[in-house]
Protein backbone atom coordinates (compact mmCIF):
# COMPACT_ATOMS: atom_id res chain seq x y z
CA UNK A 1 0.00 0.00 0.00
CA UNK A 2 1.38 3.42 -0.98
CA UNK A 3 2.30 5.49 2.07
CA UNK A 4 2.21 9.27 1.73
CA UNK A 5 4.11 11.82 3.75
CA UNK A 6 3.63 15.56 4.21
CA UNK A 7 7.39 16.11 4.18
CA UNK A 8 9.34 16.37 0.91
CA UNK A 9 12.19 13.93 0.36
CA UNK A 10 14.50 16.86 -0.42
CA UNK A 11 14.72 20.50 0.55
CA UNK A 12 13.15 23.19 -1.67
CA UNK A 13 15.58 24.29 -4.37
CA UNK A 14 16.05 27.75 -2.89
CA UNK A 15 17.44 26.18 0.30
CA UNK A 16 18.96 23.04 -1.16
CA UNK A 17 22.61 22.04 -1.00
CA UNK A 18 24.22 18.63 -1.15
CA UNK A 19 25.55 19.05 2.39
CA UNK A 20 22.14 19.92 3.80
CA UNK A 21 20.47 17.09 1.93
CA UNK A 22 22.98 14.56 3.22
CA UNK A 23 22.54 15.83 6.77
CA UNK A 24 18.76 15.69 6.45
CA UNK A 25 18.82 12.07 5.32
CA UNK A 26 21.20 10.93 8.06
CA UNK A 27 19.20 12.61 10.82
CA UNK A 28 15.90 11.37 9.40
CA UNK A 29 17.25 7.84 9.50
CA UNK A 30 18.28 8.32 13.14
CA UNK A 31 14.88 9.76 14.05
CA UNK A 32 12.78 7.08 12.40
CA UNK A 33 14.89 4.02 13.19
CA UNK A 34 16.23 4.85 16.65
CA UNK A 35 14.42 7.79 18.23
CA UNK A 36 10.86 6.82 17.32
CA UNK A 37 11.10 3.22 18.58
CA UNK A 38 12.58 4.50 21.84
CA UNK A 39 9.77 7.02 22.19
CA UNK A 40 7.14 4.35 21.65
CA UNK A 41 8.79 2.18 24.29
CA UNK A 42 9.83 4.72 26.93
CA UNK A 43 7.28 7.53 26.81
CA UNK A 44 4.37 5.39 28.13
CA UNK A 45 6.43 4.47 31.21
CA UNK A 46 8.05 7.92 31.53
CA UNK A 47 11.48 6.41 30.92
CA UNK A 48 14.59 8.49 30.45
CA UNK A 49 16.35 9.23 27.17
CA UNK A 50 19.19 6.67 27.25
CA UNK A 51 22.81 7.76 27.46
CA UNK A 52 23.78 5.75 24.40
CA UNK A 53 21.38 7.77 22.23
CA UNK A 54 22.90 10.97 23.62
CA UNK A 55 26.34 9.61 22.76
CA UNK A 56 25.21 8.78 19.22
CA UNK A 57 23.89 12.30 18.76
CA UNK A 58 27.14 13.70 20.16
CA UNK A 59 29.19 11.62 17.72
CA UNK A 60 27.09 13.09 14.90
CA UNK A 61 27.92 16.60 16.10
CA UNK A 62 24.30 17.51 16.81
CA UNK A 63 25.10 19.39 20.02
CA UNK A 64 27.51 21.63 18.13
CA UNK A 65 25.49 22.61 15.06
CA UNK A 66 25.76 26.31 15.96
CA UNK A 67 29.30 26.07 17.34
CA UNK A 68 32.11 27.38 15.12
CA UNK A 69 34.33 24.78 13.48
CA UNK A 70 37.36 26.32 15.21
CA UNK A 71 35.79 25.28 18.52
CA UNK A 72 35.00 21.76 17.34
CA UNK A 73 31.45 22.36 16.15
CA UNK A 74 29.81 21.98 12.76
CA UNK A 75 29.80 25.74 12.17
CA UNK A 76 26.32 25.68 10.63
CA UNK A 77 23.35 27.98 11.01
CA UNK A 78 19.91 28.21 12.52
CA UNK A 79 18.48 26.74 9.31
CA UNK A 80 20.33 23.45 9.86
CA UNK A 81 19.54 23.60 13.58
CA UNK A 82 15.81 23.79 12.83
CA UNK A 83 16.00 21.25 10.02
CA UNK A 84 17.57 18.72 12.40
CA UNK A 85 15.16 19.63 15.19
CA UNK A 86 12.12 18.90 13.04
CA UNK A 87 13.41 15.45 12.18
CA UNK A 88 14.21 14.55 15.79
CA UNK A 89 10.93 15.96 17.13
CA UNK A 90 9.03 13.89 14.60
CA UNK A 91 10.37 10.90 16.53
CA UNK A 92 10.18 12.33 20.04
CA UNK A 93 9.74 15.96 21.08
CA UNK A 94 12.13 15.55 24.00
CA UNK A 95 14.96 14.42 21.74
CA UNK A 96 14.29 17.34 19.39
CA UNK A 97 14.65 19.58 22.43
CA UNK A 98 17.73 17.82 23.77
CA UNK A 99 20.09 19.34 21.22
CA UNK A 100 19.33 22.78 22.67
CA UNK A 101 21.26 21.67 25.77
CA UNK A 102 24.34 22.32 23.64
CA UNK A 103 23.34 24.68 20.84
CA UNK A 104 20.91 26.74 22.87
CA UNK A 105 23.35 27.95 25.51
CA UNK A 106 26.47 28.72 23.49
CA UNK A 107 25.62 32.35 22.77
CA UNK A 108 25.26 33.19 26.46
CA UNK A 109 28.99 32.82 27.20
CA UNK A 110 31.55 35.62 26.87
CA UNK A 111 34.54 35.01 24.61
CA UNK A 112 36.94 33.74 27.29
CA UNK A 113 34.52 31.08 28.52
CA UNK A 114 33.55 30.13 24.98
CA UNK A 115 37.15 29.19 24.22
CA UNK A 116 37.21 26.88 27.22
CA UNK A 117 33.73 25.39 27.11
CA UNK A 118 32.56 25.30 23.49
CA UNK A 119 34.74 22.34 22.44
CA UNK A 120 33.26 20.26 25.26
CA UNK A 121 29.73 21.43 24.48
CA UNK A 122 30.13 20.72 20.76
CA UNK A 123 31.33 17.21 21.57
CA UNK A 124 28.27 16.57 23.74
CA UNK A 125 30.49 16.07 26.78
CA UNK A 126 29.29 19.20 28.59
CA UNK A 127 25.54 19.81 28.36
CA UNK A 128 23.59 22.50 30.13
CA UNK A 129 20.17 23.44 31.45
CA UNK A 130 18.62 26.91 31.57
CA UNK A 131 16.93 28.18 34.75
CA UNK A 132 14.87 31.25 33.90
CA UNK A 133 11.20 30.83 34.86
CA UNK A 134 9.93 31.31 38.40
CA UNK A 135 6.58 30.81 40.15
CA UNK A 136 5.68 34.43 39.35
CA UNK A 137 7.85 34.95 36.27
CA UNK A 138 7.57 33.05 33.02
CA UNK A 139 6.50 35.00 29.99
CA UNK A 140 7.34 38.20 31.89
CA UNK A 141 11.11 37.73 32.16
CA UNK A 142 11.60 41.17 33.69
CA UNK A 143 9.65 40.18 36.81
CA UNK A 144 12.15 37.59 38.08
CA UNK A 145 12.98 37.84 41.77
CA UNK A 146 15.88 35.41 42.27
CA UNK A 147 18.63 37.55 43.79
CA UNK A 148 22.37 37.47 43.23
CA UNK A 149 24.19 39.47 45.89
CA UNK A 150 27.89 40.18 46.05
CA UNK A 151 29.74 38.87 49.10
CA UNK A 152 33.45 39.62 48.82
CA UNK A 153 34.78 37.70 45.83
CA UNK A 154 31.64 35.59 45.51
CA UNK A 155 28.05 35.81 44.39
CA UNK A 156 25.31 34.41 46.61
CA UNK A 157 22.10 33.37 44.87
CA UNK A 158 18.74 32.87 46.57
CA UNK A 159 15.37 32.23 44.96
CA UNK A 160 13.17 29.68 43.25
CA UNK A 161 13.18 28.45 39.66
CA UNK A 162 10.58 26.44 37.76
CA UNK A 163 10.53 24.36 34.58
CA UNK A 164 14.26 23.61 34.45
CA UNK A 165 14.34 20.55 32.21
CA UNK A 166 17.41 18.25 32.30
CA UNK A 167 18.74 20.03 35.40
CA UNK A 168 19.74 16.77 37.06
CA UNK A 169 21.65 15.26 34.12
CA UNK A 170 23.26 18.49 32.98
CA UNK A 171 26.93 19.34 33.52
CA UNK A 172 26.12 22.98 34.20
CA UNK A 173 23.22 25.33 34.81
CA UNK A 174 22.70 28.85 33.53
CA UNK A 175 20.69 30.63 36.22
CA UNK A 176 19.10 34.01 35.56
CA UNK A 177 19.06 36.25 38.61
CA UNK A 178 18.77 39.90 39.54
CA UNK A 179 21.80 41.74 40.91
CA UNK A 180 19.76 44.75 42.05
CA UNK A 181 16.44 44.93 43.91
CA UNK A 182 13.38 44.85 41.68
CA UNK A 183 12.40 48.36 40.60
CA UNK A 184 9.02 48.73 38.81
CA UNK A 185 10.37 51.81 37.03
CA UNK A 186 13.42 49.92 35.66
CA UNK A 187 12.16 46.36 35.33
CA UNK A 188 14.87 45.21 32.89
CA UNK A 189 17.76 46.46 35.00
CA UNK A 190 20.12 44.20 36.91
CA UNK A 191 19.17 40.94 35.21
CA UNK A 192 22.20 38.72 34.66
CA UNK A 193 22.98 35.09 33.88
CA UNK A 194 25.29 32.94 36.02
CA UNK A 195 27.26 29.86 35.04
CA UNK A 196 26.99 27.02 37.57
CA UNK A 197 29.08 23.88 36.90
CA UNK A 198 27.82 20.69 38.54
CA UNK A 199 28.17 16.91 38.59
CA UNK A 200 25.79 14.91 36.41
CA UNK A 201 23.07 13.35 38.50
CA UNK A 202 23.59 15.74 41.42
CA UNK A 203 22.77 19.29 42.47
CA UNK A 204 25.40 21.54 44.02
CA UNK A 205 25.21 22.69 47.63
CA UNK A 206 22.65 25.46 47.80
CA UNK A 207 20.22 23.91 45.31
CA UNK A 208 17.47 21.41 46.07
CA UNK A 209 15.63 19.96 43.08
CA UNK A 210 12.08 18.60 43.04
CA UNK A 211 10.85 16.85 39.87
CA UNK A 212 7.63 18.26 38.45
CA UNK A 213 4.70 16.01 37.55
CA UNK A 214 4.07 16.52 33.84
CA UNK A 215 1.41 15.14 31.51
CA UNK A 216 3.92 14.92 28.67
CA UNK A 217 7.41 15.90 27.53
CA UNK A 218 8.66 12.65 28.98
CA UNK A 219 12.11 11.17 28.43
CA UNK A 220 13.72 13.50 30.92
CA UNK A 221 12.75 15.26 34.11
CA UNK A 222 11.73 18.87 34.57
CA UNK A 223 12.65 20.42 37.90
CA UNK A 224 11.65 23.02 40.42
CA UNK A 225 14.86 24.40 41.95
CA UNK A 226 14.99 25.86 45.45
CA UNK A 227 18.12 28.04 45.59
CA UNK A 228 19.24 28.98 49.08
CA UNK A 229 22.63 30.58 49.60
CA UNK A 230 24.23 29.16 46.46
CA UNK A 231 27.79 30.48 46.43
CA UNK A 232 29.54 31.10 43.12
CA UNK A 233 32.90 32.60 42.18
CA UNK A 234 32.86 36.24 41.13
CA UNK A 235 33.71 35.14 37.59
CA UNK A 236 30.45 33.17 37.27
CA UNK A 237 28.49 36.09 35.86
CA UNK A 238 28.06 35.91 32.09
CA UNK A 239 28.37 39.16 30.12
CA UNK A 240 29.33 41.52 32.95
CA UNK A 241 30.00 44.58 30.81
CA UNK A 242 27.46 46.85 29.17
CA UNK A 243 24.33 48.71 30.18
CA UNK A 244 22.32 47.65 33.20
CA UNK A 245 19.75 46.05 30.90
CA UNK A 246 22.40 44.16 28.90
CA UNK A 247 21.52 40.85 30.52
CA UNK A 248 17.85 41.23 29.62
CA UNK A 249 18.75 42.04 26.01
CA UNK A 250 21.05 39.01 25.79
CA UNK A 251 18.26 36.72 26.97
CA UNK A 252 15.86 38.26 24.46
CA UNK A 253 18.30 37.58 21.62
CA UNK A 254 18.65 33.94 22.62
CA UNK A 255 14.87 33.60 22.75
CA UNK A 256 14.47 34.52 19.07
CA UNK A 257 16.43 31.45 17.99
CA UNK A 258 14.71 29.35 20.66
CA UNK A 259 11.31 30.36 19.31
CA UNK A 260 12.14 29.40 15.76
CA UNK A 261 13.48 26.10 17.04
CA UNK A 262 10.20 25.62 18.92
CA UNK A 263 8.40 26.12 15.62
CA UNK A 264 10.55 23.30 14.22
CA UNK A 265 9.63 21.11 17.16
CA UNK A 266 5.94 21.87 16.60
CA UNK A 267 6.21 21.04 12.91
CA UNK A 268 7.94 17.75 13.67
CA UNK A 269 5.13 16.73 16.02
CA UNK A 270 2.44 17.69 13.54
CA UNK A 271 4.20 15.84 10.76
CA UNK A 272 4.38 12.69 12.84
CA UNK A 273 0.67 12.95 13.59
CA UNK A 274 -0.23 13.40 9.92
CA UNK A 275 1.95 10.50 8.80
CA UNK A 276 0.37 8.24 11.41
CA UNK A 277 -3.14 9.46 10.51
CA UNK A 278 -2.57 8.72 6.81
CA UNK A 279 -1.34 5.23 7.63
CA UNK A 280 -4.22 4.53 9.99
CA UNK A 281 -6.83 5.89 7.56
CA UNK A 282 -5.57 3.58 4.81
CA UNK A 283 -5.70 0.55 7.10
CA UNK A 284 -8.87 1.20 9.08
CA UNK A 285 -12.00 -0.06 7.29
CA UNK A 286 -15.59 0.96 7.88
CA UNK A 287 -18.60 0.33 5.65
CA UNK A 288 -16.49 -2.09 3.58
CA UNK A 289 -13.84 0.45 2.59
CA UNK A 290 -10.80 2.22 4.05
CA UNK A 291 -11.82 5.38 5.88
CA UNK A 292 -9.28 7.21 3.67
CA UNK A 293 -11.87 6.86 0.89
CA UNK A 294 -14.32 9.10 2.71
CA UNK A 295 -14.25 12.75 1.69
CA UNK A 296 -14.41 13.93 5.31
CA UNK A 297 -11.14 12.14 6.11
CA UNK A 298 -9.48 13.11 2.83
CA UNK A 299 -10.29 16.78 3.38
CA UNK A 300 -9.02 16.63 6.96
CA UNK A 301 -5.69 15.24 5.78
CA UNK A 302 -5.45 17.76 2.93
CA UNK A 303 -5.97 20.60 5.41
CA UNK A 304 -3.46 19.13 7.89
CA UNK A 305 -0.76 18.70 5.25
CA UNK A 306 -1.34 22.24 4.00
CA UNK A 307 -0.89 23.66 7.49
CA UNK A 308 2.32 21.71 8.11
CA UNK A 309 3.87 22.74 4.79
CA UNK A 310 2.91 26.40 5.23
CA UNK A 311 4.52 26.62 8.65
CA UNK A 312 7.64 24.82 7.47
CA UNK A 313 8.07 27.32 4.63
CA UNK A 314 7.90 30.27 7.01
CA UNK A 315 10.23 28.55 9.48
CA UNK A 316 12.83 28.08 6.72
CA UNK A 317 12.54 31.76 5.83
CA UNK A 318 12.89 33.08 9.39
CA UNK A 319 15.80 30.73 10.13
CA UNK A 320 17.53 31.88 6.95
CA UNK A 321 16.98 35.52 7.94
CA UNK A 322 18.65 34.88 11.31
CA UNK A 323 21.62 33.30 9.56
CA UNK A 324 21.82 36.34 7.28
CA UNK A 325 21.96 38.66 10.29
CA UNK A 326 18.55 40.23 9.72
CA UNK A 327 16.43 41.26 12.73
CA UNK A 328 13.59 38.79 13.24
CA UNK A 329 12.12 39.61 16.66
CA UNK A 330 8.49 39.74 15.59
CA UNK A 331 8.93 37.19 12.77
CA UNK A 332 10.29 34.66 15.29
CA UNK A 333 7.22 35.28 17.43
CA UNK A 334 4.97 34.91 14.38
CA UNK A 335 6.29 31.50 13.39
CA UNK A 336 6.43 30.28 16.97
CA UNK A 337 2.78 31.26 17.40
CA UNK A 338 1.58 29.90 14.06
CA UNK A 339 3.46 26.59 14.27
CA UNK A 340 2.53 25.78 17.86
CA UNK A 341 -1.14 26.59 17.30
CA UNK A 342 -1.04 24.56 14.10
CA UNK A 343 0.56 21.64 15.90
CA UNK A 344 -2.18 21.43 18.49
CA UNK A 345 -4.89 21.54 15.81
CA UNK A 346 -3.23 19.00 13.54
CA UNK A 347 -2.41 16.49 16.26
CA UNK A 348 -5.97 16.78 17.57
CA UNK A 349 -7.36 16.09 14.10
CA UNK A 350 -5.01 13.12 13.76
CA UNK A 351 -6.34 11.76 17.03
CA UNK A 352 -9.89 12.27 15.71
CA UNK A 353 -9.07 10.25 12.60
CA UNK A 354 -7.93 7.43 14.87
CA UNK A 355 -11.29 7.59 16.65
CA UNK A 356 -11.50 5.70 19.92
CA UNK A 357 -8.12 4.10 19.23
CA UNK A 358 -6.56 7.55 19.38
CA UNK A 359 -7.72 7.99 22.94
CA UNK A 360 -5.66 5.05 24.09
CA UNK A 361 -1.96 4.71 24.67
CA UNK A 362 -1.75 1.99 22.04
CA UNK A 363 -0.98 4.53 19.31
CA UNK A 364 1.68 7.27 19.34
CA UNK A 365 -0.81 9.91 18.21
CA UNK A 366 -1.81 10.64 21.79
CA UNK A 367 1.83 11.48 22.57
CA UNK A 368 2.00 13.95 19.70
CA UNK A 369 -1.22 15.53 20.96
CA UNK A 370 -0.01 15.87 24.55
CA UNK A 371 3.38 17.21 23.55
CA UNK A 372 1.98 19.63 20.96
CA UNK A 373 -0.05 21.30 23.68
CA UNK A 374 3.16 22.24 25.46
CA UNK A 375 4.57 24.07 22.45
CA UNK A 376 1.92 26.77 22.95
CA UNK A 377 3.35 27.43 26.42
CA UNK A 378 7.14 27.15 26.55
CA UNK A 379 9.53 29.70 25.02
CA UNK A 380 6.78 32.27 25.54
CA UNK A 381 3.06 31.51 25.43
CA UNK A 382 0.94 32.09 22.34
CA UNK A 383 -0.49 35.15 24.05
CA UNK A 384 2.99 36.63 24.58
CA UNK A 385 3.84 36.03 20.91
CA UNK A 386 0.70 37.89 19.86
CA UNK A 387 1.66 40.75 22.15
CA UNK A 388 5.13 40.97 20.62
CA UNK A 389 3.71 40.97 17.09
CA UNK A 390 0.98 43.49 17.87
CA UNK A 391 3.47 45.80 19.59
CA UNK A 392 5.46 45.82 16.36
CA UNK A 393 2.55 47.23 14.36
CA UNK A 394 0.49 49.14 16.93
CA UNK A 395 1.39 51.66 19.65
CA UNK A 396 1.55 50.06 23.05
CA UNK A 397 -1.54 50.87 25.10
CA UNK A 398 -1.13 53.08 28.14
CA UNK A 399 -1.21 51.21 31.42
CA UNK A 400 -4.45 51.52 33.32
Amino acid sequence: MRQLSPVPTSLPSVYHSEERQAMLEVVRDLAMNQVLPLANKLDPVQGQIPDDLIETMADMGLFGILVDQEAGGLGLGVFEYCMVTEELARGWLSVGSLIARGNGVTKTFPAAQQRELLPKIAAGKWLGAFALSEPEAGSDVASIRTRAQRDGDEWVLTGQKMWCTFADRADFLVIVARTTPFDPARRNAGIRSFYVPKVRGQFPDGIVGTPMRKIGYHGWKTWELAIDGLRLPGSSMLVEDGADDQGFKAISQVLSTARVQTAARSIGLARGAVEDAIRYAQQRRQFDQPISDFQAIRFKIADMVSQVDTCRAMMYQVASDIDAGRPVDHQASMIKYLASEMSERVTSEALQIHGGAGYTTEFPVERYWRDARLTKIFEGTSEIQLRIVSDRFLPRPAKV
